[in-house]
C-alpha cells in the first residue's frame, strides 16, 4: 500500500451521505453531536468501572472493554468525514482509504466478539449461577478478549490484502461516507469473485458465529427465566435481555443485510444507511442500554462526577 494501486488511483472520493448544502450542514450537526456523545458516555463508563472496586466483575471487565471498541469503531470513520465537511475536500488517499477500511472491519469484528462474550457471562450467571465463580474466571475473560482482537484482526487483514489485488480502472466515487468493502468492490475492474467468497467464508466468522452464539446463549436463557415463578422476576429478567437483543438485533441486522446479501442487490442508499445505523446509532445507544439502566452502574457514575467534582474546585 504505497499511496497508488496498480491502476493509477490515488486517492477516492468519498460522496458522503447528500450532496444538498442544507442538509449536509444539518448532517455535520448531528454527527457531530453523535459523535461527542458516543465518546463522552462510553468514556465514563470506563472511568466509572475502573474507579469503583465493586464493577471489577466480568460482566463490567466486558462493557468496560465494549465501550473502548465502540470509541475506537466511530473514531475511524466520523471523524474523517467531519474533516470533509470543513475542508470542503471529499477526497482520502488510496492507503489512506486501504487504512480506513482495515481498522473499520477490525473493530467491528471486535464488537461482535464481546457482544458474544457478554451473552455467554449472562448465561452462565442465569442457567449456572453456583458455578459462575468458577466458569467466568479473570483468565477467562482474559482469553475471550485478546482472541477476539486477535481474530477480528486476521479477518481485517484477510479482507485488505485482497483488495489490493483489484484495479480500480473507473471513476474513483465512492457513494458512501466511509471507505467500506462493498463499495470499493464495486469499483473494481478486475472479477472481484474471489473477494466475494471470502467476504462468505472468512468474513462469517466474526458476524454469523457470534450471533448464532448469542441466539443460542439466549435461548437457554429464556427458557431458565420461564421456570422462574415470580411475575416480577421474569419481567425484569426478559427487560434486560429484550434491551441486549435489541442492540444485538440492530447491530447483526444491518450488519447481515450489507455484506451477506447479493451483492447486485445493494444500493449505495441502503448501505449508508444500515451503516449508519451499526457505525453511530449503535454505539451511542450502548452506554443508555448496557449500564444506564443498571442501579449499579448509575451509582458508580453519580460516585465517579462528584469525586471529579471534588478534585475540578
Amino acid at each position: 500500500m504505497e499511496g497508488t494501486n496498480l491502476s493509477g488511483v490515488s486517492e477516492f472520493l468519498l460522496l458522503g451521505l447528500s450532496q444538498d448544502p442544507r442538509q449536509q450542514q444539518l448532517l455535520f450537526s448531528a454527527f457531530l453531536s453523535m459523535y461527542l456523545l458516543t465518546g463522552l458516555g462510553n468514556l465514563l463508563i470506563i472511568l466509572a468501572i475502573a474507579a469503583d472496586p465493586r464493577l471489577h466483575t466480568p460482566m463490567y471487565f466486558f462493557l468496560a472493554n465494549l465501550a473502548f471498541v465502540d470509541v475506537c469503531f466511530t473514531s475511524t470513520t466520523i471523524p474523517k468525514m467531519l474533516a470533509n465537511h470543513v475542508s470542503g475536500h471529499k477526497g482520502i488517499s488510496y492507503s489512506g482509504c486501504l487504512t480506513q477500511m482495515f481498522f473499520f472491519i477490525w473493530f467491528a469484528g471486535i464488537d461482535s466478539f464481546l457482544l458474544t462474550a457478554m451473552a455467554y457471562d449472562r448465561f452462565v450467571a442465569i442457567c449456572h449461577p453456583l458455578h459462575y465463580t468458577t466458569s467466568i474466571t479473570p483468565r477467562l475473560c482474559g482469553f475471550l478478549v485478546t482472541a477476539s482482537w486477535a481474530s477480528a484482526f486476521a479477518n481485517a487483514l484477510t479482507h485488505t490484502v485482497l483488495l489490493t489485488r483489484l484495479l480500480f480502472c473507473g471513476h474513483n466515487q465512492v457513494p458512501h461516507f466511509f471507505c467500506d468493502l462493498s463499495p470499493l468492490l464495486k469499483l473494481a475492474c478486475l472479477d472481484t469473485s474471489l473477494n466475494d467468497i471470502m467476504v462468505y467464508t472468512v468474513g462469517a466468522l466474526p458476524i454469523i458465529t457470534p450471533f448464532v452464539g448469542i441466539l443460542t446463549s439466549y435461548t437457554r436463557i429464556f427458557t431458565a427465566v420461564l421456570r422462574i415463578p415470580s411475575t416480577g422476576g421474569k419481567w425484569k429478567a426478559f427487560s434486560t435481555c429484550g434491551s441486549h437483543l435489541s442492540v444485538v438485533s440492530l447491530f447483526y441486522g444491518t450488519l447481515i443485510g450489507v455484506y451477506f446479501s447479493p451483492t447486485s442487490s445493494h444500493t449505495a442508499q441502503k448501505d449508508t444507511a444500515a451503516a449508519v445505523m451499526y457505525t453511530v446509532v449503535t454505539p451511542m445507544m450502548n452506554p443508555f442500554i448496557y449500564t444506564l439502566r443498571n442501579k449499579d452502574m448509575k451509582g458508580a457514575l453519580m460516585t465517579f462526577v462528584r469525586r471529579t467534582a471534588v478534585l475540578v474546585r
